[in-house]
């Protein structure tokens, strides 16, 4: 852990290290406060400022206009592995169990930035454990969560708990504005600390309900399988985007907007019922599939006091690289045995990102079931563990496989280069990992839903 006491140290021994573009170091007595947002089925095809043409999102358009806009960051397929992998730093390989599931002993952000002395919060949805305490238990010390120990109604009249206490809603109360307003309160809280927020929101996920801003907006449903159609996940987006701009707008009003390091991503592609117009065409959702549709997500950060123009980034980004940011960004240590890069070195100016490719190990684990998939890429070309390799600009949907005997130069260079990155994990899963697995859905069967 890096004390209060060491982080001038730390901050003076990086901003001579770091190269001139240091000069934009934090003040040694000015930690950034830290609000990470993750929306929920989310893909890259959704957001204005990338292309979008279906849904209004000026919010994220204007963060993105004024902070940086990243255009290569991907995540998991699927919820629980993106978070597992955004919270440990780790890739699937190291520590994923099975879907639905933190492992216990896992170390995440939340206990790095606790042990730093920050102010800790959880909101949204977690799906990582239904044990009570597993929200203080992984360093958050206040929490306001949808799907912890049980799974009620999440939009309409929903069922939430305040640090595992439930709370249950039934006077046409909406789910994600209750949350946004826990959100709002802890940054009041702790206006006059450092916080992280860690923020993993309910929308945009099925089901597709009218929200408070919808026209046949109905306060009177009390399930998830009333009133839904995909119309609908338009509204949802547009809802959320508001939602961001409050958070935005109320760190303006607390003046500590401009050390506040607000970062927006998703957590897997859009559901795959949703097709949108993106650039001129239509981009059907991937969500669940190895595609880039399924794991292409939007990403923004604003941090005003440093990022003082607008920038596009090309960087290649995975989400086992915010834990590591975040935590530079803080002058937090990073524990050994991280997978992730910091790009905080990136956002001060740096133009080269921290990677040359991205290596992905997904595996749902929702049944009995072990199916793998794993493969590494860059911004053109995708290699499998079972020696698939894709063009994917020339081949998206990744239908037709190249012909290894029949490469350009160009190609055999990269193929070269990811076999030889995808060679750096040959044996490295733990096979006590699936073992717990095994003997888990043994004896109790499939795992939670998405």
């Amino acid at each position: 852990m890096v004390t209060n006491s060491l982080w001038t140290r730390y901050l003076i021994l990086g901003c001579i290290l770091v190269s001139p573009l240091s000069a934009a170091c934090p003040a040694a007595d000015s930690r950034p406060n830290v609000v990470l947002m993750m929306v929920d089925d989310f893909g890259y095809e959704c957001v204005g400022a990338n292309g979008g043409e279906s849904y209004p999102t000026p919010n994220l358009d204007r963060l993105a206009s004024t902070g940086m806009r990243f255009e290569h960051c991907h995540v998991q397929p699927l919820c629980t592995p993106t978070r597992v992998q955004l919270m440990t730093g780790k890739y699937n390989l190291r520590n994923y169990l099975w879907f639905g599931i933190l492992d216990r002993e896992a170390k995440t952000f939340g206990h790095l930035f606790q042990d730093a002395g920050y102010a800790t919060g959880i909101c949204g949805k977690w799906q990582l454990g239904h044990e009570i305490d597993a929200p203080q238990h992984f360093g958050f010390q206040e929490a306001y969560l949808w799907q912890h120990t049980r799974r009620p109604p999440r939009y309409i009249n929903p069922g939430l708990e305040h640090n595992g206490k439930e709370q249950d809603f039934d006077h046409g109360e909406y789910g994600p504005t209750l949350v946004n307003q826990f959100a709002k309160d802890f940054i009041s809280k702790h206006r006059d600390q450092e916080f992280f927020l860690y923020y993993p929101m309910i929308l945009t996920h099925d089901p597709f309900q009218p929200t408070p801003d919808s026209e046949d907006w109905d306060p009177s449903i009390k399930t998830e399988r009333e009133a839904r159609d995909v119309k609908h996940f338009g509204e949802m987006t547009t809802y959320m985007d508001k939602m961001v701009g409050e958070i935005d707008d109320h760190l303006r009003q607390l003046g500590i907007r401009d050390n506040t390091l607000l970062i927006i991503i998703g957590d897997n592609g859009t559901h795959p019922t949703v097709t949108s117009r993106f650039q001129g065409k239509e981009y059907q959702g991937g969500k669940g599939k190895t595609t880039n549709n399924g794991t292409h997500v939007p990403m923004i950060v604003s941090w005003p006091k440093l990022i003082t123009a607008p920038r596009v980034s090309d960087a290649l980004i995975s989400s086992t690289d915010f834990l590591p940011t975040i935590c530079e960004a803080a002058g937090i240590e990073v524990p050994q045995g991280i997978d992730g890069f910091s790009f905080y070195n990136h956002m001060l100016g740096n133009p080269t990102g921290p990677r040359k490719w991205l290596y992905t190990w997904y595996s749902r684990r929702q049944q009995l079931d072990l199916e793998v998939f794993e493969y590494v890429f860059d911004r053109q070309y995708k290699l499998y563990r079972n020696g698939d390799f894709f063009d994917l600009k020339d081949d998206f949907e990744q239908r037709n496989p190249l012909q290894l005997d029949a490469l350009s130069e160009s190609a055999k260079q990269a193929y070269a280069e990811l076999l030889a990155a995808l060679a750096t994990f040959d044996g490295a899963r733990d096979t006590s990992l699936d073992r717990r697995f095994i003997e888990s859905r043994a004896n109790s069967g499939s795992t939670s839903r998405e």
